[in-house]
């Protein structure tokens, strides 16, 4: 039996995301569509103090705003001598309007000769089907520690200050981040989720 595809509004405006969460959702009957394709302008509140928070915020807000099955993550980095900072702020660490590399660089700045440098990266992934009501979270991590200074030509935010294994997620080709990242995980479980929701 032919499964009916579904469409599933992934509510992020970083196109980083969209394309991390094209190949990993790649294999099921669903169409990843996007708020511009919705007609979505606005941006969702943001004001959760932890990623899940944060998650259902957005999800629930676009759920509304579009009426689709609607998928939203919030996700950051969590340094142990920082106390776990930057957390929910990760995204704006050096301001509203930073860079990945101002971003990256501010907290290479502040964890300059700090002996302990492990870290881990945190990822929420909310999912909301304003047909029925329902609400679930997924969530996924990733252990490591910073590097020094920034290494490797490949992914983006962080990525090139953050080592698992003695190499930084930038030093990794994509499908080899989706093995180990914390978005990878948490969509793992997101399209455990969804298969069972298509089932016929």
């Amino acid at each position: 039996m032919t499964v009916p595809r579904r469409r599933l509004l992934v509510a992020t405006g970083s196109a980083h995301k969209l394309i991390e969460l094209q190949r990993l959702l790649g294999d099921l009957p669903i169409d990843l569509v996007t708020l511009r394709e919705v007609g979505i302008t606005d941006e969702s509140p943001e004001e959760g103090a932890t990623f899940e928070e944060n998650a259902l915020q957005k999800a629930r807000w676009y759920a509304q705003a579009s009426g689709e099955w609607t998928l939203a993550d919030d996700s950051g980095l969590e340094v142990s001598a920082l106390n776990g900072a930057p957390g929910v702020y990760t995204r704006r660490y050096a301001g509203p309007d930073a860079t990945d590399v101002q971003n990256y660089e501010k907290l290479l700045a502040e964890t300059a000769g700090v002996v302990d440098r492990t870290a881990r990266f945190v990822c929420t992934m909310a999912l909301i089907d304003p047909a029925n009501g329902s609400e679930r979270t997924f969530r996924g991590e990733c252990q490591g520690t910073l590097a020094t200074a920034p290494r490797g030509e490949f992914g983006f935010g962080y990525d090139p200050i953050f080592e698992v294994d003695g190499r930084t997620m930038a030093e990794r080709a994509p499908t080899e981040k989706d093995a180990l990242s914390h978005r990878g995980r948490a969509a793992a479980l997101v399209a455990a989720a969804l298969r069972s929701d298509l089932q016929p």
